[in-house]
């Protein structure tokens, strides 16, 4: 009798770059799982992944980024993946995500880090940059919006406020777990193809976010990340970045209106825009190597 297959794994073995590994850190209390790769003594970047993914979501990218001389750390955010998952919504507040960052960044024998973020992992470079500017020496933004921006357009567009119901939907307790679950998580596999251009996620790549999303107290780690939003609104400093940072934006984003990539940069002293017209919310995978080269760009 065969025996069954193994299980998929979710660590840096999944990827044909050998050099990645994957760690386990304790930081602010919690044990995060992160894919480091690079020479220790190089630039430290620090990817951020978004809602529903993992560390994986960056995997174009890490590569790229070791052969022009950084030092790359990837981790699962609180919550997803490997990493651990609070049970408590309290614990998801953006100031203790941020927190995890900068413990993070000072467990490599770092002050600062160059920080990139996407959608979630993006809001959490926003905060971070605010919060602890001192911790980030340069931030990429891809399709997350500066908060007061995101308060702002939430305010006075109602055409945001529609795209934003979903946010509304995962306050309610359970439900929204047990509709994820329904059809091997067809309701989280849906919300990444069918937001995406045809052919951006293939099945191969599906198959590792659905072993990351069966993980025990991963779907409500994950969406308690909205709960805790709701629950204690984030209370950074609003004062302009100083940080030198580029905000990438899909405008074919489903969730997102495209005016907030201007309105999120105009809060940065030294901010530029690049806009990607017909490029939807999930930018890294639909353009890996245009993401890679706008990062190595700002980054240098």
């Amino acid at each position: 009798m065969d025996a069954p297959p193994a299980p998929l794994e979710t660590d840096a073995s999944i990827l044909s770059f050998a050099e990645a590994t994957s760690t386990s850190r304790t930081v602010n209390g919690v044990r995060l799982h992160a894919v480091t790769a690079g020479d220790a003594d190089d630039p430290l970047v620090v990817l951020l992944h978004g809602f529903p993914e993992f560390w994986y979501a960056w995997r174009e990218q890490i590569e790229p980024l070791v052969e022009a001389g950084y030092r790359v750390v990837v981790p699962d955010q609180r919550g997803y993946n490997l990493s651990e998952k609070p049970q408590d919504v309290r614990a998801y507040q953006l100031r203790d995500l941020s927190r995890d960052i900068v413990d993070l960044i000072a467990s490599e024998g770092r002050e600062t880090a160059h920080v990139v973020g996407h959608d979630w992992g993006g809001a959490v470079g926003w905060d971070l940059a605010l919060r602890y500017p001192d911790v980030v020496d340069r931030l990429a933004i891809i399709n997350a919006p500066h908060p007061v921006a995101f308060r702002q357009q939430l305010a006075s567009n109602p055409e945001q406020l529609r795209r934003s119901w979903y946010v509304l939907a995962f306050q309610l307790p359970w439900l929204p777990e047990g509709l994820c679950r329904v059809g091997d998580f067809r309701l989280l596999e849906r919300a990444l193809r069918e937001t995406a251009s045809p052919g951006t996620f293939a099945e191969a790549e599906l198959a590792h976010y659905r072993r990351a999303w069966g993980r025990e107290g991963a779907l409500t780690g994950m969406l308690n990340w909205y709960r805790a939003l709701a629950r204690y609104p984030p209370d950074a400093p609003r004062d302009p970045l100083e940080q030198p940072t580029v905000v990438v934006w899909g405008e074919e984003d489903e969730a997102l209106v495209p005016e907030l990539g201007l309105a999120s940069v105009q809060f940065c002293e030294r901010g530029r825009l690049e806009r990607l017209p017909e490029t939807s919310h999930w930018v890294p995978h639909e353009e890996p190597e245009r993401t890679t080269d706008l990062l190595l760009d700002h980054l240098r």
